[in-house]
């Protein structure tokens, strides 16, 4: 990883760029899937972490481990131990059921380090900006209303790390659920 942490985050985006460049999100628009990525890292510098490279390059990564064939060795080897270890503590294990993961998510929250939930925080926002205004095609109106209370849920376990974020979260959150008439 470079030492200087512009060029560090960028190497970042970049990489996860390539490992994600034929996925897009799920949404009507199907973006690109790093956009997504860009807007967690973005949340996340002005949220205050902008001086934590290795912060902001987890969240440009947080998804390599799940979504495509990058391994966690491989992390390492590029990026250093603590981002691996970062991007490792947000990732899903894919083997297990989604409801499953989805429960564990919630109740393993609290226990992320600081870091971590501040990462998660970012992905839920991110999230849940995309279910309110381009959400998958096949998601009815519940299905996306069951997603923002499973978000908050998980956020709550993430509380006392970044006062910004929560509220950013909080916001977002009011906002979806205005245009879902929750």
């Amino acid at each position: 990883m470079p030492a200087d942490p512009v060029l560090a985050v960028l190497e970042a985006l970049e990489f996860a760029a390539a490992r994600h460049r034929d996925q897009r999100r799920k949404g009507r628009d199907a973006s690109p899937y790093i956009n997504h990525l860009i807007r967690v890292t973005n949340l996340l510098a002005a949220a205050g972490a902008a001086g934590d490279a290795e912060l902001l390059c987890a969240a440009a990564l947080h998804d390599t481990l799940e979504d495509t064939a990058t391994t966690a060795v491989e992390l390492e080897r590029r990026f250093g131990a603590g981002i691996r270890a970062l991007v490792e503590e947000v990732t899903d294990d894919k083997r297990l059921p989604k409801a499953q993961r989805k429960r564990l998510q919630v109740e393993r929250a609290p226990r992320l380090t600081a870091r971590a939930r501040q990462l998660k925080i970012a992905d839920k926002i991110a999230n849940i900006e995309d279910v309110a205004s381009a959400p998958p095609t096949d998601w009815s109106l519940e299905r996306r209303r069951e997603y923002l209370a499973w978000a908050a849920d998980v956020v709550a376990g993430c509380r006392g790390v970044n006062p910004v974020l929560e509220a950013t979260f909080g916001r977002a959150l009011a906002d979806a659920e205005r245009r879902l008439g929750c």
